[in-house]
């Protein structure tokens, strides 16, 4: 898939990480092993994801390459720890604070044992927390925004170059929607959900 890195607007992390925090507290003991529109996760899984793909593109920014950055998404069911609460939202101000160096952007970096251009992983963790953001609030009745930046950035880095095949493997077939349809239900869908999930469905 070929990547745009030269975005209209500076990309910042910030926006859709405050955004992850601020559903924690709405996340309810008895929802965590609740389904969400990710198939093979609970909602503990999915907070273990975002928690391990933080720690993953943490270490990316800073190339502390090991690890972290080695091990595939798909290598096993992530287990959330009991602190979960108390670790996630400082990880998230980390990984904000790391992807704004400059130096985080420039030359090669990994995650999930791909190596990457330093602008193409921020644009991954950027539709990481947007998409998954979006899972979290769908599966435990939330609301959800995110900046338009944010949204436009994580829909370009979806939608695949003229020509050049959809990477399935990552990212599920997309569902169709009408070509008005919002912003943030076109990047939802994009990512192969359907943007009226419901748990339940």
């Amino acid at each position: 898939m070929d990547i745009d890195t030269t975005p209209t607007a500076p990309i910042d992390l910030e926006p859709a990480a405050r955004r992850i925090a601020g559903l924690l507290d709405g996340i309810g003991e008895q929802q965590l092993d609740g389904p969400t529109p990710c198939p093979d996760y609970a909602v503990r899984e999915l907070l273990a994801h975002v928690l391990g793909l933080s720690t993953a593109f943490l270490a990316a920014a800073r190339k502390n390459l090991g690890p972290a950055t080695d091990t595939p998404p798909d290598a096993g069911l992530p287990v959330l720890p009991g602190d979960w609460r108390a670790t996630l939202p400082p990880l998230l101000d980390e990984l904000v604070a790391a992807w704004r160096d400059p130096a985080a952007r420039q030359g090669m970096t990994r995650a999930g044992g791909v190596d990457l251009p330093g602008e193409v992983a921020l644009l991954v963790v950027l539709d990481e927390l947007v998409i998954h953001g979006w899972d979290l609030a769908r599966a435990t009745g939330q609301e959800y925004a995110v900046d338009e930046p944010s949204l436009r950035a994580a829909l370009d880095l979806l939608t695949p170059a003229e020509g050049k095949p959809r990477a399935e493997s990552v990212f599920g077939p997309p569902v169709a929607v009408p070509a008005d349809a919002p912003l943030l239900d076109r990047a939802v869908a994009m990512s192969g959900r359907r943007p009226d999930w419901r748990p339940g469905d």
